[in-house]
């Protein structure tokens, strides 16, 4: 079997194969694993870009059994924070979004007591969740589910059917809309850092409620370390992964995938092929547009370039710091002015996510330094090179004027990076004074550097939108061929374009497409632990404003963090 792509979906294809006995080859174009879950050395600092969150890591659901299939925690420490993230506003008020029901309740009730109905209501949904998260499914895909087993599924449903079903009929946009108080009405928004505007108040739920079951921390390690776990455990178990090597083609034979065609010519042959790259690149590259259903020829001929089909870009700001900054929580999003927000080239929502790294990864930075992560969404058309010309030209979204560069990585794409970086630096300045004077390093990374590190349509990390037609109707013509494209035989598609975003589902999309590969081979699928090291220790580290009130086994903030069992 050959397997096209290094990141998540890859290795894991790679590990779920080599665990039920096909001998497997992965081709990647970098020269280290992870894709988009990855990280750079910049002097003494690391700028680790993906993990913020990481559902599944810990127990009590079947997303945590993947990762330990996987290798991905065993010997690391999950380190939780108990706010999932903060709001400020353009006063200076914040929203701590906690985790716990109970605390966010009291919290929000003390910020606007007029919308104690709303508040109410949206914490007894999420102590609803919490419970709910035990029986969703994650290791069997549903177009392999018989008829019992899917009965069994909906039927474990039963007792969260109506927070299920309000939670997914409601957008966020309009739910939030509702709230009497100026910051909660935009705040909750931002629950999960960006403006999702297609989202319904599902996935906030879903989120929140892992991350209080401590089953949403960061590993150890960050988000390389996560990667090269999961190669170790797929080397360990006899896979082979060359890297600076780009597949250019599919090669096939009487319908059939019979192998790649590398860049130098070089063609490999193998039974079985597997595309864990970028989704478009596949069909309409690797195999020039053949054997596309009218499902999926829409997809990538049409919908693909619609407005909020697939998951925007990331402008990204990284920051060495040489000193601490105490008075940073691990994670703001600071809601901007307009004025603030003009200043950033291709802004979709004015707001920027800050992190400061440090707390999540302290390994990956020297003592008594600091690692910011600043970050917003952004359309890729402004720093795409135009074919229309030299001049600079403008466009319109949702009233907000873009500002369009004309050239990829030339002088005025470079001049626009440094145009961001000192936007950005403005506005951190103004939040934390001195920060400016302690900068070390620094550096910054745009959609198109995206689509030049790993390929990926438009710079998204995630692929397609769930909840859209996108993300709709990729799950449904799943659900009738499976991961492949009729007609086209030995060839499967894994990866976040197999599903909806998130290092989970790639790392499902793993398990999920040799499940189907074992079924049209007839053979029984199999996956085992990883039993080389011990389970994954949990610390929860405290945020925010001083409690009112303390127990002995909760701390205030600042304090040491707490270790905790988690069973």
């Amino acid at each position: 079997m050959i397997i096209i792509g290094a990141g998540l979906g890859g290795l894991s294809t790679g590990c779920y194969a080599q665990m039920n006995g096909y001998r497997t080859r992965i081709f990647e174009m970098h020269e280290i694993p992870g894709g988009c879950c990855t990280a750079w050395d910049r002097g003494d600092f690391t700028f680790d870009c993906c993990v913020s969150w990481l559902l599944g890591s810990g127990p009590g659901n079947e997303m945590h059994q993947i990762w330990l299939e996987l290798g991905a925690l065993q010997g690391k420490q999950m380190r939780h924070f108990d706010v999932f993230n903060v709001v400020r506003g353009r006063d200076g008020r914040a929203v701590y979004f906690y985790s716990d029901p109970d605390r966010l309740e009291a919290h929000l009730l003390e910020i606007s007591p007029v919308d104690a109905k709303r508040i109410r209501d949206f914490c007894a949904g999420l102590r609803k969740f919490r419970k709910c998260l035990s029986v969703y499914p994650f290791l069997t895909p549903v177009g392999l589910m018989g008829r019992a087993e899917r009965y069994r599924m909906l039927a474990s449903f039963i007792p969260y059917f109506n927070v299920i079903r309000k939670s997914i009929t409601v957008l966020m946009t309009d739910y939030s809309a509702k709230f009497r108080d100026p910051l909660l009405r935009e705040a909750f928004n931002f629950v999960l850092y960006e403006k999702h505007t297609a989202f319904p108040v599902l996935p906030y739920y879903f989120q929140m409620a892992s991350h209080a079951n401590l089953s949403a921390g960061v590993p150890e390690g960050g988000s390389l370390g996560l990667s090269r776990s999961i190669e170790q455990r797929y080397l360990r178990l006899g896979g082979e992964v060359t890297y600076n090597t780009r597949v250019e083609e599919i090669l096939v034979e009487d319908d059939r995938a019979v192998g790649v065609r590398l860049s130098d010519g070089e063609e490999v042959r193998a039974d079985i092929v597997v595309s864990a790259a970028d989704g478009h690149a596949t069909t309409m590259k690797l195999l020039k547009g053949r054997y596309l259903t009218e499902e999926y020829e829409r997809l990538y001929t049409k919908v693909i370039d619609e407005d909020g089909m697939v998951f925007p870009g990331y402008v990204a700001l990284f920051l060495g710091l040489r000193r601490p900054f105490p008075e940073g929580d691990p994670c703001t999003t600071h809601l901007l002015t307009e004025e603030e927000a003009a200043r950033l080239t291709g802004i979709r929502h004015p707001s920027v996510n800050v992190q400061f790294r440090s707390t999540h990864y302290p390994e990956l930075s020297p003592e008594h330094s600091t690692v910011l992560y600043v970050t917003y969404f952004s359309d890729v058309e402004p720093w795409r090179e135009l074919s229309d010309g030299p001049e600079q030209r403008t466009r319109s979204r949702g009233g907000t004027e873009l500002h369009t560069l004309p050239v990829r990585r030339g002088k005025a794409y470079y001049e626009a990076k440094h145009r961001v970086r000192d936007a950005l630096l403005d506005l951190l300045e103004e939040r934390f004074p001195g920060l400016r004077d302690a900068v070390s390093v620094r550096d910054v990374s745009t959609p198109l550097t995206q689509v030049r590190y790993t390929g990926n349509y438009d710079g998204t990390v995630l692929g397609w939108q769930p909840f859209v037609e996108s993300g709709e109707t990729m799950e449904e013509v799943v659900k009738k061929y499976g991961p492949a494209l009729p007609g086209l035989k030995d060839f499967y598609i894994s990866g976040v374009w197999a599903t909806t975003g998130g290092l989970i589902r790639a790392a499902a999309a793993g398990r999920h497409v040799m499940q189907f590969v074992c079924r049209d081979d007839g053979r029984e699928f199999t996956a085992d632990i990883d039993r080389s090291g011990p389970l994954p220790t949990h610390v929860v580290i405290p945020v925010g404003p001083q409690r009112k009130e303390e127990t002995p086994d909760e701390p205030a903030p600042g304090t040491a963090p707490v270790s905790v069992r988690v069973p």
